[in-house]
């Protein structure tokens, strides 16, 4: 389909390749827009355009190659553990990208952007009010998407485009190569216990399993992209999206371990981005054995993100009524959703 084809619009998908922008491009495509992917590296099965958002010229010269995008779907990310140099950093590659379109003559119509629960304060260690509330003031910079936002703010002040915040929480998904993939932590882990022969245990604090939490399947999140991305409503909003329920951990990892034929015992909690730095050469050993697509476990998964998971020990809950009460109703069930990952994951050959 080429753009002149396209009925519903021509799509940029910014971090294409992410757990968030691979589930939003396949919707996308699949509901009658002419889709480009946008990252550093080629995606493949997807047309894109190859571009390092820090630097701007090179990413003016990039989008001339996108001067008929009229929507588009920010989902980019580079993290620092310095707060103000990652707010800096993020800022700066939408205003690169912003202006890059502009410079093209894009006739872009509306952005819709990707904003976690961290823009409540959760990484602060900040106990938030829930269920959290789009309308709940904001904490003190710097934080990536305030700085994101003001960038957005600014430039649709002067431009026919107006923009959509979509607020998921842990995004649930079956691709690789994105460290801040629940499913992959949970099923590596898991697989990793297996090997060993011992039980499943949490790798998290007593307290945090017994936290209410919340996931968003990426498939949901995709098709709230594209309900963002064309209700008129919409524009100029925030929306809290997530799988509509939420659970425990000391249910879900129950479901988890039935499902995976694994015994588990009582949580130990370790910080697993120290204590898994030795398992490298056992995954090998799995990857030879059962022809996996990664042999390097470093590269496969961010344990550092499943301590952050495992080890909040706050309630996390979003309120979903205003998505809903604007007309995006969809659910799904959080058990579901991350075993249906873990399995697809595993006929992928991600998992042993």
């Amino acid at each position: 389909m080429n753009a002149a084809s396209s009925s519903r619009g021509t799509a940029l998908v910014a971090g294409a390749g992410g757990i968030i922008g691979h589930a939003t491009a396949h919707e996308l495509r699949s509901q009658g827009f002419t889709v480009r992917g946008l990252a550093r590296r080629a995606i493949p099965g997807l047309p894109s355009i190859q571009a390092d958002l820090t630097d701007a010229e090179a990413t003016a010269r990039a989008l001339a190659q996108a001067k008929d995008t009229t929507h588009l779907f920010y989902a980019a990310l580079s993290p620092d553990a310095d707060l103000s140099v990652e707010a800096e950093r993020n800022g700066r590659m939408l205003g690169n990208l912003l202006d890059g379109l502009e410079a093209a003559g894009a006739p872009l119509r509306r952005v819709v952007i990707y904003q976690g629960f961290k823009i409540y304060g959760i990484h602060l260690g900040a106990k938030v009010p829930t269920p959290a509330r789009e309308s709940d003031p904001p904490h003190m910079p710097p934080n990536i998407y305030l700085a994101q936002e003001a960038q957005l703010r600014r430039r649709a002040e002067r431009s026919p485009w107006d923009y959509v915040a979509l607020r998921p929480d842990v995004v649930v998904g079956d691709i690789h190569g994105n460290p801040m993939n629940i499913a992959l932590v949970v099923g590596a882990f898991a697989e990793i216990s297996r090997a060993l022969g011992i039980p499943l245990r949490f790798p998290g604090t007593d307290k945090a399993y017994g936290q209410l939490v919340q996931f968003t399947d990426s498939r949901l999140l995709a098709r709230a992209s594209v309900w963002a991305a064309t209700s008129d409503r919409a524009g100029g909003e925030a929306f809290n999206v997530t799988n509509g329920d939420v659970f425990r951990w000391e249910r879900m990892w129950g479901d988890v371990a039935r499902h995976l034929g694994l015994s588990t015992a009582s949580p130990v909690p370790l910080t697993l981005a120290r204590h898994m730095a030795d398992k490298g050469p056992l995954w090998r050993e799995l990857a030879t054995a059962h022809g996996l697509a990664e042999p390097d476990l470093g590269k496969l998964v961010g344990w550092g993100f499943g301590d952050f998971i495992f080890h909040t020990e706050t309630d996390v809950i979003s309120d979903v009524n205003k998505l809903y009460a604007y007309g995006f109703t969809e659910r799904m069930d959080s058990t579901a959703s991350l075993l249906a990952a873990i399995d697809s994951l595993k006929r992928q050959r991600i998992l042993p």
